[in-house]
């Protein structure tokens, strides 16, 4: 968690596009796919309210290919076949919250600058952050990978999620359902948005993700084989380091050792008080959490924390954060807590039609590796062939370096 906040705070090089008013749908039209359009005000749209409709998009950032080139080497990325400078821009769009009202969201959309008119898409979904200004819609540092890919010849939707970004409300973190949905959705007015910029989405689709966004990779993916994505295809997934196994490796994890204590702190903090929102774990913090942490932890997940600020208020330890009750019942899971953590727990459950390749790092203390393995087994106990792939003795952010030109070959050969 804290490197992961470290790098989206850092500045990438490259050249970051001034901040300019919204582009309503007309303007895109008349967008090359080299150029960025002038700032126009936003308004109108089409006016349906259906998910997935474009409200605005927002020239964000431009780099060409030696920026991106030097970047990845900065960053001790392996060899990419980077082809294109890229084009970013924040997409706003609607979706549905986790009761399934009407709401908004925002993410990012990244274009190649050169190549053909019909380009593949890879979906890219992000690891946690609790501050909404960390999301790759808004934060330079938190768009290399879908830079990368870009830069090999696809666009790349990047979902900030709900309430993350400039999307309304609190991020319900980790609840699965509404990450999808909005995963979903970003696909939709990827294709809306990437037709007004004069490219057309040709409904290959490519999933990928990291950490929280690894686990949402698994499940997007099952979501679109399922027919949620209409127009899309599934073609190859590859989740770097997910939690997808919640009950069985992931939260026994945060008692025993295998996750490091910061970011057992962290996780669980924020997944409690997100979840509660969802399931009835708690009606008052104290219930759970030890003071003065009971005072001020739901506080701290307001979406304006910085992550390293929430990890400096909360207590160095998962068993000094939690009630002496609370932490038994961690350690055998009911009520609410296990209503949660089984709605969540189940992207793996389903049989691919594609490739899927998993990636995880071997010394990770975030995410532990056992959560890949345990995915494998699900999988192929559904009869699917899958590879999980351990890219050496690194740790949870070490692997998504490690695995990213992995990724980024195996997906610019996946077609062939």
């Amino acid at each position: 968690m804290t490197q992961d906040t470290r790098e989206v705070a850092g500045k990438q090089p490259g050249r970051p596009m001034r901040k300019g008013p919204a582009i309503t749908l007309g303007a895109l039209a008349l967008v090359g796919a080299a150029g960025m359009a002038p700032g126009l005000p936003a308004g109108g749209g089409q006016g349906s309210g259906d998910r997935g409709e474009v409200v605005s998009v927002v020239p964000v950032a431009a780099h060409s290919r030696a920026e991106i080139a030097r970047s990845l080497g900065q960053r001790h990325v392996g060899s990419v076949p980077l082809r294109y400078g890229v084009l970013a821009y924040r997409v706003t769009y609607r979706t549905v919250d986790p009761q399934g009202r009407p709401t908004t969201a925002t993410g990012l959309l990244t274009l190649p600058s050169g190549g053909g008119h019909r380009l593949g898409l890879v979906s890219d979904t992000h690891g946690t952050m609790a501050n909404r200004a960390y999301a790759p819609s808004v934060a330079e540092g938190a768009r290399t990978r879908s830079y990368v890919f870009a830069a090999t010849g696809r666009a790349v939707a990047a979902p900030d999620y709900l309430g993350l970004g400039e999307g309304p409300g609190r991020h319900p973190y980790m609840d699965t359902r509404s990450a999808v949905t909005a995963s979903v959705d970003m696909l939709r007015a990827s294709r809306t948005a990437g037709r007004m910029l004069g490219r057309e989405l040709d409904g290959d689709l490519y999933v990928t993700g990291f950490s929280q966004g690894g686990q949402v990779a698994m499940a997007l993916a099952r979501a679109v084989q399922g027919g949620d994505a209409a127009g899309f295809r599934l073609k190859a997934v590859a989740p770097v380091s997910g939690p997808y196994d919640l009950q069985g490796t992931e939260e026994p994890a945060l008692t025993d050792g295998r996750v490091n204590d910061v970011s057992g702190v962290f996780y669980l903090s924020y997944f409690l008080v997100a979840q509660n929102r969802l399931h009835p774990i708690y009606k008052d913090p104290a219930e759970v959490f030890r003071q003065p942490y009971a005072g001020r932890v739901e506080g701290l997940f307001d979406g304006r924390h910085k992550d390293e600020d929430i990890v400096r208020r909360l207590a160095p330890t998962v068993r000094r954060l939690l009630t002496d009750r609370f932490y038994r019942q961690l350690r055998e899971p009911s009520g609410g807590l296990l209503e949660a953590l089984r709605a969540n727990g189940h992207a793996c459950d389903w049989k691919p039609a594609v490739p899927v390749r998993l990636y995880a790092g071997g010394r990770d203390t975030d995410v532990p590796i056992g959560n890949a393995r345990t995915c494998a087994r699900t999988l192929a106990g559904r009869g699917a062939r899958v590879r999980v792939l351990e890219v050496g003795p690194v740790d949870h952010f070490g692997s998504d370096r490690a695995a990213l030109a992995g990724i980024a070959r195996w997906f610019s050969g996946a077609s062939a």
